[in-house]
């Protein structure tokens, strides 16, 4: 909670910075009330490595103008809701063109 808070010191918003923290069987509201978009295992379970992957790649691949849901992270992950949740964050990636 402290590194997040940390973090969100650099990055205000969401715009800025997009952070996911947490492990399994993380304290979710503490996390997410310390500055986190995403964290892990708001239902206290185990998650899979890979998840936190899938969030990050999903951000970074979404265009900067959609905004990702937490709803549609639970969909790409094995856990759903349980596993990830979060208040959700805009994409990141630019068109170049």
């Amino acid at each position: 909670m402290n590194t997040v808070r940390e973090a969100r010191k650099w990055g205000r918003s969401s715009d800025k910075l997009v952070i996911f923290a947490g492990a399994c069987q993380s304290f979710y509201e503490g996390i997410m009330s310390s500055g986190a978009d995403f964290a892990s295992s708001p239902g206290r379970i185990l998650i899979d490595f890979i998840d936190p992957l899938i969030v990050a790649e999903k951000i970074a691949t979404t265009e900067e103008y959609k905004f990702v849901s937490s709803i549609e992270i639970s969909r790409e992950i094995i856990e759903g809701e349980k596993g990830v949740s979060g208040v959700g964050a805009r994409g990141k990636s630019k068109i170049i063109g």
